[in-house]
């Protein structure tokens, strides 16, 4: 019995299993009493105050060793056996918490129904323990999740990857592209791999392998990496960066509970003695595991129980150097990554913006499953985890999903599938289900809201990969089209008598089938004016002050935007000064901002500088800027005579400024619209 604690208490399950059998066969001693190897927090709920729950019960050695015996087959994934025991414990009064355990082995078993009834009967319960309430509660929502067949995307397909090449031996797991999507690199426990001793069996011995797909699809022979990246002891699920710098997973039989990440750096596949990582990522008495480097090689994410987290296993990140080097403090992602649970195995999908990673901490169907969470970089946030639902995730462990840039095609771990071991890892290939996306959308008048049919959209792609292509909405001012994952295109509405809308859509983020709506509001060209607010100029000049450019940089884009207009850039001046100076300056200060959009790349016969003098006095408006009329029903227009009649020098100034004005108005629609 004590070695069999003794190698539980070092998480050695294995071998505490193979004693705590022992301890079972041997009949004499089951009727003693003995205090629990655990010590459980319960929330029993006590019929009177200064009451206390006896944390000192004896209990019978029977039950002690059933349990231990359970627990190890949990610990060990070996939820087939577990169910068994569990069953057996639950039923007993010493450990109220074995009903939690066997409902949790029995989802583990696809018997999500019993799971469901066990996970009910444990949260009504006069002792149930705070820290798995919660999970029980989580455990709930996955069965029924995993007993809606919505959840199974009929359309992902996945297939075991090649038994010579990824698995082979005793479990292969943590697939990452290493330096190109042909090129792997990957863990294994099998025959070949590097120990010290012939005591020592690589079988059960984790190292890191390569392989390179060749053009017929298939794959090279894996290859041993070699020391002094691996050793003889476990050395598992690495990152590369494009500098090759490899970090990685290491532990000892030995000392289960002291797993840590290290670095490696290797030139031409040969590789300098490695080192683990300082405190920053690995902190002593806690395990920091599953390192994922970011494409642009800036960002170290990683798994760890280390304190400031959410609970059990967390994701962080830290930023490092072109050469590996931790930079600053890590930072726990936090909620709604992180649960109370495990989170683990984490890969940033650059192309999609896309955290994905393993939990049992949010609704899985059964021990860690693979989830999603898109991150938003103009808020920093990341959004709340989706399940990635059946047939990628199981009711065993799923985890170390990686895909390719397109979402198209990724390979991952699970233990599904039955092994000698009761758990053991394989690499799977997975083809995604075919990624729809469609647009839709109306244009509309802006000013009335009335649909607009025939209304062009120009659908411009922003990387110049393909052609543009023109639709057309219908009679309704409706339009549809099924667009291309990976797409950033610029949308452009045009009619004739409307100014141009548009709109940007990027379809690299979409990570599943998506409908998106975008409509079109055109404002209609008005006959007159329309005013430029804001044009300076020096006085008694035509040079064009700072804000003035900064203005015409709006109008320049806005002309950029309607490529199909012509249009007159009109001055005015007020009525101070001769008729012939006025016209002359109005002229010059035209030119003035027609040289300038000239100069921004804007076809010269688009744009025609008109003088105006004082010949076209303004007309004055209310606090809404809209027309005043007088008794006539005519506009206040902003004479010589009438500015006389203001009473103060002020007002007469306000209003001989509006006087000088700058607008443009559209004279023509159809500038080379055939190229447009």
């Amino acid at each position: 019995m004590f070695n069999a604690d003794n190698f539980y208490e070092q998480e050695d399950y294995f071998n505490a299993l193979t004693y705590y059998k022992k301890a079972m066969n041997d009949s004499i001693g089951l009727g003693s009493m003995v205090l629990p190897y655990e010590i459980e927090v319960t929330n029993q709920k006590l019929p009177k105050k200064g009451i206390q729950a006896d944390s000192s019960k004896m209990i019978p050695l029977g039950d002690y060793i059933n349990h231990q015996i359970a627990m190890c087959y949990q610990k060990t994934f070996d939820y087939l056996h577990a169910v068994d025991f569990f069953e057996k414990t639950s039923q007993l009064e010493s450990y109220p918490n074995d009903l939690f355990f066997y409902a949790n082995a029995l989802m583990n078993n696809k018997r999500y129904d019993e799971a469901m009834t066990s996970f009910e009967k444990y949260i009504k319960s006069e002792n149930y323990t705070d820290s798995l309430l919660r999970s029980a509660q989580l455990s709930i929502t996955g069965c029924f999740y995993a007993l809606n067949s919505d959840n199974l995307k009929q359309e992902v397909v996945i297939q075991m990857a090649d038994t010579t090449v990824f698995n082979k031996g005793t479990s292969a797991f943590a697939p990452m592209y290493f330096g190109r999507e042909n090129r792997l690199m990957f863990s294994s426990a099998r025959p070949g791999g590097v120990i010290l001793t012939p005591e020592q069996q690589s079988e059960y011995l984790c190292d890191i392998y390569w392989t390179e797909q060749k053009e017929d699809g298939t794959w090279e022979k894996a290859t041993n990496f070699g020391r002094p990246l691996n050793t003889a002891q476990h050395d598992a699920a690495s990152s590369i960066t494009n500098n090759n710098v490899v970090f990685y997973t290491r532990w000892s039989d030995d000392i289960r509970k002291d797993q840590s990440i290290y670095l490696a750096r290797m030139v031409d596949f040969k590789f300098y003695e490695s080192f683990k990582l300082d405190a920053a990522v690995n902190v002593s008495g806690f395990k920091s595991i599953h390192p994922f480097v970011s494409m642009d090689g800036q960002t170290l994410y990683f798994s760890s129980n280390r304190p400031g987290g959410q609970g059990g296993m967390d994701l962080w990140k830290i930023k490092i150097d072109e050469l590996g080097n931790l930079v600053g403090e890590a930072e726990n992602l936090g909620f709604p990554i992180n649960s109370d649970l495990d989170e683990v195995t984490p890969f940033f999908h650059e192309t999609s913006s896309t955290l994905f990673f393993s939990s049992n901490g949010h609704n899985s169907i059964g021990g860690l499953d693979v989830y999603k969470s898109s991150y938003d970089k103009e808020s920093y946030a990341y959004m709340t985890p989706v399940n990635l639902g059946l047939p990628i995730n199981s009711s065993k462990d799923d985890a170390y999903l990686i895909w390719d840039k397109k979402l198209l095609k990724g390979f991952f771990a699970s233990d599904r599938e039955p092994c000698d071991n009761g758990h053991c890892y394989d690499i799977y290939e997975v083809t995604n289900e075919p990624i729809h996306i469609y647009l839709s959308g109306y244009a509309y008048d802006a000013a009335t809201n009335d649909i607009l049919p025939n209304t062009s959209l120009t659908f411009k792609d922003v990387k110049g990969e393909f052609n543009s292509f023109v639709l057309d909405t219908d009679s309704l001012g409706f339009y549809d089209k099924e667009l291309t994952q990976g797409w950033e295109l610029f949308i452009k509405a045009q009619k004739e008598g409307y100014f141009a809308d548009a709109a940007s859509i990027n379809t690299s983020t979409i990570t599943e089938t998506t409908s998106l709506t975008q409509d079109f509001y055109l404002n209609p060209i008005p006959s007159g004016e329309i005013e430029i607010e804001g044009i300076e100029y020096d006085f008694n000049s035509d040079k064009l002050r700072p804000i003035s450019m900064e203005i015409l940089d709006k109008i320049y884009e806005f002309l950029i935007l309607n490529n199909n207009l012509i249009v007159d850039i009109n001055s005015h001046t007020d009525a101070r000064g001769s008729d012939n100076y006025n016209l002359d300056l109005s002229r010059r200060r035209a030119k003035s901002c027609v040289d300038y959009l000239i100069s921004k790349g804007i076809e010269t016969r688009r744009l025609i500088p008109v003088g105006y003098g004082e010949a076209q006095p303004n007309f004055l408006t209310g606090a809404d800027k809209q027309a005043l009329y007088n008794e006539n029903g005519e506009k206040i227009l902003l004479t010589e005579a009438y500015i006389d009649t203001q009473k103060t020098k002020e007002r007469k100034e306000i209003l001989h400024q509006r006087n000088r004005r700058t607008s443009f108005k559209v004279v023509g629609e159809k500038f080379d619209l055939k190229s447009n």
